[in-house]
């Protein structure tokens, strides 16, 4: 455990809790019943905030860590970060952007697969026994252009099944 405080405002999962914790001083949000008791007792010692979407560091917050060097969310949102105050103090502030932004296309076409070819229908027709009784109706050929911009470019998407 080093001697650099880092704030905890939403739990991780348990590795990177565990590298964080051989590291650094972890101070875990949830262990404090009272904000006001952990900022009274160890402030002066916390340089590093983490959280995500949903937890940051707000002016308050920010105004009470004043050796506060950065503030980092491992996820792609920064809306629970106030930034103008760390701009004010000139508080670094990371996050995650475009991490995922593969993943949910791809998710997203296979969602339009499945919703136009019909594919949780068919598995619960499979499932339930019913294909002894006779086949499911087919579904229909489906053909559709796809239009999304990405990093300001506009990309088209030719689909036919």
């Amino acid at each position: 455990m080093g001697s650099i405080g880092v704030l905890l405002m939403v739990q991780v999962i348990p590795y990177l809790e565990q590298e964080l914790d051989k590291r650094y001083r972890l101070f875990r949000v949830w262990d404090y019943p009272q904000k006001a008791q952990l900022l009274s007792e160890h402030a002066a010692s916390i340089r590093a905030v983490v959280g995500n979407a949903g937890a940051g560091a707000d002016a308050g917050l920010i105004e009470a860590l004043p050796k506060l060097e950065i503030v980092s969310s491992f996820s792609v949102g920064v809306d629970k970060i106030d930034l103008e105050k760390c701009k004010e103090k000139g508080i670094r502030v990371t996050n995650t952007p475009d991490v995922l932004t593969d993943e949910v296309a791809d998710l997203a076409i296979g969602l339009i697969l499945a919703l136009l070819r019909r594919i949780c229908e068919c598995d619960r027709y499979v499932r339930s026994g019913k294909w002894k009784q006779g086949d499911y109706r087919l579904t229909t050929k489906v053909g559709f252009c796809i239009l999304f911009f990405y990093k300001d470019k506009c990309y088209s998407l030719n689909l036919s099944w």
